[in-house]
């Protein structure tokens, strides 16, 4: 079995981090369109996993990546996805949008 290649971050991790306001972080919402729509992390990049195949190389692979979604488990197949093309600095967040206790917008 290969090495996970990506550390898992609580919901409570993950707002802490944003609310850092690190630069060299960005939060991936990997959910569908209509998902997305319901509510989302006002700073997370909408690329759902359905669409990685063609738009993977938009994410900065220098910076460390928190991938996001429903419940956890798309996000970590997103995080196999992205291992498995080389990515490095990737973050799971657990328990994905189900858990989240931050604010969230529409827009």
């Amino acid at each position: 079995m290969m090495n996970q290649t990506w550390s898992d971050m609580t919901p409570q991790e993950v707002e802490q981090l944003i609310a850092s306001g690190r630069e060299d972080v960005q939060f991936i919402d990997v959910r569908e369109v209509e998902e997305y729509l319901e509510g989302h992390i006002k700073q997370v990049i909408l690329i759902p996993l359905s669409q990685f195949e063609v738009r993977h190389d938009e994410i900065d692979r220098s910076k460390d990546t928190v991938m996001i979604c429903r419940s956890g488990n798309r996000s970590r197949l997103a995080c196999e996805f992205l291992s498995s093309h080389g990515h490095q600095k990737l973050h799971n967040m657990i328990g994905g949008m189900m858990n989240w206790q931050g604010e969230t917008t529409k827009d």
